[in-house]
């Protein structure tokens, strides 16, 4: 593999996987009160707080993914953010049998989604990344 098809699949992996982040994480931070409300429906304390979290921790996380800024960290801390989530909000195991398939399904890409954070952060962003640029001074 040539080092430009390196950078370059590297670079849409991270904007890819930040998309998703980043219009989440918007939503959540756009409307605190009904995200309070979702986080608070699945069991959990501090709603606000948690909300807030959520969004920020989404929105700055996907920034950095796409800017290739601290991926390692922006990779652990989303993907365990994603498996928790996962198992708050997407537990397929204890739904209504009609709910089942697409609870599975949301819990199952979830899990994916944390893998693919999980390998950024285990091999890097990648040469095109502010990372990369700070290593070179």
């Amino acid at each position: 593999m040539t080092d430009s098809y390196k950078s370059t699949l590297s670079l849409i992996g991270r904007i890819l996987l930040a998309l998703m982040f980043i219009t989440s994480g918007f939503g959540k931070l756009a409307d605190l009160q009904g995200t309070a409300a979702y986080v608070a429906s699945g069991g959990l304390p501090f709603p606000i707080a948690l909300a807030l979290l959520a969004g920020l921790l989404e929105l700055f996380g996907g920034i950095a993914l796409v800017i290739g800024f601290r991926v390692r960290l922006a990779g652990v801390l989303l993907g365990l953010f994603t498996l928790v989530a996962s198992v708050a909000f997407h537990a397929y195991w204890a739904a209504p049998a009609d709910q089942q398939f697409v609870t599975q399904l949301l819990f199952m890409k979830n899990l994916s989604v944390a893998g693919g954070l999980f390998l950024i952060s285990a091999l890097g962003a990648g040469p095109l990344s502010l990372d990369a640029a700070r290593l070179k001074r």
